[in-house]
């Protein structure tokens, strides 16, 4: 299972890098989602980024389809307000795509699309997403077992839902606040990473 690390577009760009430049070792892609901030904003965080050790093939862009293209990055997530799937295949062929759905029918979409891994959720409670209904273990299950693409599960995730969620299909986990909200993020980043090789190793 991957582990995916999102921001939470409340930190600075000064405090983003700090945490980053320490972290990205523990985890398999930093997707940088700041919604707030300008595509030159996004082009300098994720230039300094790199210029600080993350590895251009770990950095997801959400949204700035043309901030990822131009940085050379892993890939792009995109949301219900991004520019269409086929549209970003089809004129950016070298770009992984991953999509952010809240449902079945979205999830069958996006693979229809030619999207390269779906996001989904939120799976469990969580005070990002307060008075919303989590989607719960058995949709997941639904659309890993209805979809060839890879789903990753996000939602209040924490080292110890691992094994449901691998059993419920899911090819990696997505957290933001498990590890941006952290008194010490390096050692909650160390925490899921070591949850996930367990995992691993548990299942041979």
């Amino acid at each position: 299972m991957q582990l995916h690390l999102i921001t939470d577009g409340k930190k600075t760009k000064e405090e983003l890098v700090a945490i980053l430049s320490e972290v990205h070792e523990s985890v398999d892609f930093i997707h940088v989602r700041e919604k707030h901030r300008s595509a030159q904003e996004v082009f300098e965080l994720v230039d300094e980024l790199i210029r600080s050790g993350v590895q251009p093939g770990k950095v997801i862009i959400n949204d700035r389809v043309d901030v990822a293209h131009v940085l050379h990055v892993g890939g792009v997530q995109l949301a219900y307000h991004s520019l269409g799937v086929s549209e970003i295949r089809r004129n950016f062929p070298e770009l992984r795509i991953g999509k952010s759905v809240h449902s079945y029918e979205e999830a069958i979409q996006a693979e229809i699309d030619g999207a390269d891994f779906i996001l989904f959720g939120h799976i469990y409670s969580t005070s990002s997403k307060e008075g919303l209904v989590p989607k719960g273990l058995m949709e997941l299950k639904k659309l890993t077992k209805s979809l060839k693409v890879p789903v990753i599960a996000i939602g209040g995730i924490s080292p110890d839902k691992l094994q449901e969620l691998r059993a419920s299909g899911a090819a990696g986990i997505a957290v933001m606040s498990g590890i941006m909200d952290a008194k010490d993020n390096v050692r909650a980043a160390k925490a899921f990473q070591a949850a996930l090789l367990a995992e691993k190793e548990e299942i041979g």
